[in-house]
């Protein structure tokens, strides 16, 4: 958002940046999908979609777990950082691949 409170049109990237240990990562939550899964790119953030509904944070939730799996790691070395209760959120990836997370982009 901008000082005046109007959003800003620009997109969301996947910041692929190292912050300690960790990779931030801005993901794209879709919930309500068929089945879950992480892969692929909505507006430069990883997608994922969760069987999960969006009601009292459990896509959220079911996210960050499905974020964790997908690099292997545990789910608590994924930490929210911000976007709560939108569908574009940003995680920090405790212990992640550079690697993991191109693979994941492409699809």
């Amino acid at each position: 958002m901008t000082r005046n409170g109007s959003r800003t049109s620009s997109p969301a990237r996947c910041c692929r940046c190292r912050t300690d240990a960790a990779v931030r990562v801005t993901i794209r939550v879709r919930p309500g999908a068929g089945r879950t899964q992480v892969g692929g790119e909505h507006g430069g953030a990883l997608l994922v979609r969760v069987t999960a509904p969006a009601v009292d944070g459990r896509a959220t939730e079911a996210a960050l777990a499905a974020v964790a799996a997908a690099f292997g790691v545990r789910r608590r070395a994924v930490t929210l950082v911000s976007g709560a209760t939108s569908r574009t959120k940003v995680v920090d990836v405790a212990g992640a691949d550079q690697a993991a997370l191109d693979r994941l982009l492409t699809g």
